[in-house]
């Protein structure tokens, strides 16, 4: 397929649509290129002055929070290449479009750019702004090993179509965007457009009137700890990362967004209501905040770059799968530049400074310009040792101090795994070594996301209807990640915050020596890692504590809506009016559209709305401001639904983030249920994985609850010694060095089949290969989707696998005489030896296990026979 079809014939078509303009006349190459030229020295001027000004303040100490959070969403790398040849694109366009309406005296919007140049001229701007190498079709033949291990970018997952999923694509869309313009300007750019009869509030006022609270209203969650939440930010940072523009000065007047609250691409800043508590009001008052950057081809440009053409799209700098890219990275230069290059052992890099009572710390970055030097702000001491920011795979590492230790933690389970590794297989080199950690690594997180963390989520309901069992991959599934998930469902978590980050000592108690920090002391604070008794206070206090219950009348915790990166005295930002605002930038629909995309109701007054969100008040809160529930914005109305059953989001957001999780799950061709993928014995190895046993093998905690999203309690999720968390066992993964590669191939392809025709069974009376069956009749979330998923409905019950071994007995251990179908029993009775109040998912599990044990000692026995 050609690059950029509609743009070709869009040219053409509009040339010959212009009757007072000579359809054979060219603006020639002289003029293009001059434009060209000219757009180039203004995007790369204004990275520059950009880049000087917010390291200037760093340097400088007078860091706003505005510069925080700026820097915080810088692409970098590729993505900054990516979006900066989008920028290319469209000043060139622009300055065409004002170069043509100048010399022609026309009115300003009855001509395009693209008028009067040739499909040779628009390739040639394509080609030399970097565009055109953006959309071109990777080859997947040339990649080593595409069949075994990912990429770090994704490119090549699906082999029929590279880049879904990959790294640096645009965010796909359910349901098209609303522009002010149609085109490419935020919802509610210009203050007096009507949307339904009505303005759109200022997202300001809304948090005010329905998000506040204060830190002493906060209802603690009474079924799940704080874990939830943060690893709901660990996951997301995995999925998605939207930069925002690089440049903080208009290219069109050259206006500085930091020092005016005018809008002009790219500032689009939040105006200051009359009679805020806290920020001062008036024309002059605004939180700056930049646009997110768009996607090469897209809005003024007119292209199609997997898009709805002339609608500008945003760019997803991660990959949509589930791979751990947040340590390992979403690009090939930074996943290489986190591996440790001075030895054969594929292990991650590490800090070479300091360690955390002996064990590992992550390495810090060599960035220019330190914005992570806040210990002497925060503590007041002057002469504080500063250290530099972490570095990791996603760049938001250090932005709290609990989210900065999960990634410690996993980055010393890779590293662990690695060494073990090595020991089974002396023969396997660096590379192998990392990417067999790394593929399990991958594999962890699709299990923990899928089995432990979304039924708590997304409810069992939802989680039975669209998540139920591995339906089989499908290359005709796209898996990106939707814009609304990205800007709106997925921020669900920033409502079950707490005000603060628990530090606990071993007995699980406030911990004397380094106290609780509340979190907006813990920003950007990676020095309390290094002298602050390193990561397990915090990761005993996600376990240990509660998480934040969202309730309608206490939202969100001022340290989110008040006091956003505040280190020093200058305005600090309002998450919940950063999300509002966003979600206007990127164009998102109305409440309602969202509801009727998902097959709910559509409240049309007060009365139905107070129905939807049982709760009168709110309702009538909410219409005050936006006048109609069709204007509500998407995030605020989906966090101010009731909880499904089960689950902590409302109808509207399971259905959104069970939609994409379904399409991520079946559009990932290395899914680690996927035959092929893993051998039946290691995929049965890596269903006994559990997040406890990473904690106790990566820290210092001896003490921990099985189910680290659950909160402790004396019943089923007692604290336990970390002697009775089941190990991951890495057997399946030993290879004799004697074997052929030959071989190999055919004793993994003697497992699969058994394993194979489970994971091919059919599913109730309906195929998995027939992706157009509906989820449901009355179901139509798929509608605007790129291809109808199949039906996915419960598993049946499992028989109780303990039978009269669930009652406790004296009786010694089956007898393995009766060979192999003894074995198995066997070897459960052992397993739950280790854990007798092992619950019946445990033994499911292990039941699995030792089924993958018994077929490989089944198969050597023949060998030997």
């Amino acid at each position: 397929m050609k690059p950029f079809p509609s743009l070709l014939a869009l040219g053409l078509c509009l040339m010959f649509s212009q009757p007072d303009l000579s359809t054979e006349e060219s603006l020639g190459s002289p003029f293009i290129q001059s434009s060209v030229e000219e757009a180039k020295r203004l995007v790369d001027e204004a990275y520059k002055y950009s880049r000087e000004k917010s390291l200037e303040r760093v340097r400088g100490q007078s860091t706003r929070p505005s510069d925080v959070l700026r820097l915080l969403k810088q692409p970098a790398r590729d993505t900054r290449s990516a979006v900066r040849s989008a920028d290319y694109l469209e000043n060139t366009l622009r300055l065409i479009h004002e170069k043509v309406h100048s010399t022609h005296r026309l009115h300003k919007r009855s001509l395009n750019a693209t008028d009067l140049l040739t499909p040779e001229e628009l390739d040639t701007i394509v080609r030399v702004t970097g565009c055109a190498a953006r959309v071109s079709k990777p080859s997947c033949h040339t990649t080593p090993n595409v069949n075994k291990y990912r990429t770090a970018t994704s490119v090549c997952n699906n082999l029929k179509y590279p880049r879904l999923g990959a790294s640096n694509t645009p965010f796909t869309r359910w349901l098209p965007a609303q522009y002010d313009d149609g085109v490419s300007r935020p919802r509610g750019w210009e203050r007096n457009t009507r949307f339904n009869n009505f303005i759109l509030p200022l997202v300001r006022e809304v948090s005010n009137r329905i998000l506040a609270t204060n830190d002493a209203g906060v209802k603690c969650d009474g079924e799940f700890t704080h874990m939830v939440t943060l690893f709901g930010q660990w996951n997301d940072h995995d999925l998605t990362f939207t930069p925002f523009s690089p440049s903080i000065r208009s290219y069109s007047n050259g206006l500085d967004c930091d020092e005016s609250c005018e809008r002009s691409e790219p500032c689009f800043p939040i105006q200051i209501p009359p009679r805020d508590p806290r920020l001062p009001t008036g024309r002059d008052s605004c939180i700056p905040v930049f646009r997110s950057a768009p996607v090469c081809g897209t809005g003024e440009s007119a292209f199609n770059f997997g898009g709805v053409a002339n609608k500008r799209e945003q760019i997803n700098t991660l990959t949509a799968f589930l791979d751990l890219g947040q340590v390992y990275g979403s690009e090939e230069g930074l996943a290489r530049d986190l591996r440790d290059l001075t030895n054969d052992g594929g292990l991650l890099r590490v800090n070479k400074e300091f360690t955390d009572n002996g064990r590992e710390l992550l390495p810090f970055t060599k960035v220019t310009g330190n914005m992570c030097a806040t210990r002497q702000r925060v503590t007041n001491q002057t002469n504080a040792k500063e250290v530099p920011c972490f570095i990791a795979g996603d760049a938001r590492v250090d932005e709290n101090i609990a989210l900065t230790s999960i990634h410690t933690m996993f980055m010393r389970e890779h590293n662990r795994l690695a060494r073990a590794l090595r020991r089974l297989n002396p023969q396997w080199d660096a590379d192998t070594l990392y990417q067999e950690a790394r593929k399990i690594m991958g594999a962890y997180t699709q299990v923990f996301v899928f089995r432990h963390y979304l039924p708590h989520i997304v409810g069992p309901d939802t989680m039975a209807r669209q998540l139920g069992r591995y339906p089989g991959y499908d290359e005709k599934i796209d898996p990106s990640i939707a814009n609304v998930f990205a800007t709106a469902a997925y921020r669900f978590a920033h409502l079950a915050i707490q005000p603060m980050l628990s530090r606990l000592d071993s007995n699980y108690r406030e911990n004397a020596k380094f106290p609780s920090v509340p979190l907006f002391k813990a920003f950007f604070t990676p020095w309390r890692l290094v002298f602050e008794g390193g990561i397990d206070p915090l990761i005993r206090g996600l376990v240990g504590r509660p998480a934040k219950l969202n309730t309608q009348d206490h939202m969100m915790v001022d340290a989110l809506r008040e006091k956003l990166f505040q280190f020093v005295q200058h305005l600090a930002l309002d998450l919940g009016s950063l999300n509002m605002q966003r979600g206007r930038d990127h164009g998102l629909p109305g409440y309602n559209a969202w509801r009727k995309f998902c097959g709910l109701s559509t409240p049309r007054n007060q009365d139905q709305l107070a129905v939807v969100l049982n709760n009168k008040d709110l309702a009538r809160r909410l219409l005050q401001l936006y006048g109609t529930p069709a204007n509500i914005d998407v995030w605020m109305g989906g966090v101010a639904e009731p909880f499904v059953r089960g689950g902590r989001v409302g109808p509207l957001f399971a259905c959104l983030i069970a939609t994409q999780f379904q399409r991520i799950r079946q559009g990932d061709r290395l899914w680690y249920e996927n035959p092929g993928v893993f051998t039946s014995a290691q995929r049965a190895a890596l269903s006994c994985a559990s997040l406890a046993r990473i904690m106790c093998d990566n820290t210092g905690i001896l003490q921990v609850t099985s189910n680290p999203f659950k909160i402790p309690n004396r019943g089923t999720n007692r604290i336990i010694n970390c002697n009775r968390i089941p190990q991951f066992n890495l057997q399946a993964w030993i290879v004799r060095p004697t074997k052929t590669k030959q071989q190999d191939q055919n004793q993994e392809q003697e497992q699969e089949p058994e394993q194979s025709d489970q994971d091919n069974k059919v599913i109730g009376s309906k195929s998995v290969n027939n992706p157009s069956t509906p989820l449901s009749k009355n179901h139509p979330v798929f509608l605007y989707s790129f291809l109808d998923p199949p039906e996915v409905r419960p598993p049946p019950p499992p028989p109780d696998p303990r039978g009269p071994a669930a009652t406790p007995s004296s009786s010694p251990p089956p007898s393995l005489s009766s060979w192999p179908t003894t074995f198995v029993t066997f070897c459960v009775y052992s397993f739950r030896g280790k854990n007798p109040r092992s619950s019946l998912t445990y033994e499911l599990q292990c039941i699995d296990l030792c089924k993958g044990m018994q077929n490989i000692l089944s198969k050597r026995l023949q060998i030997i026979k």
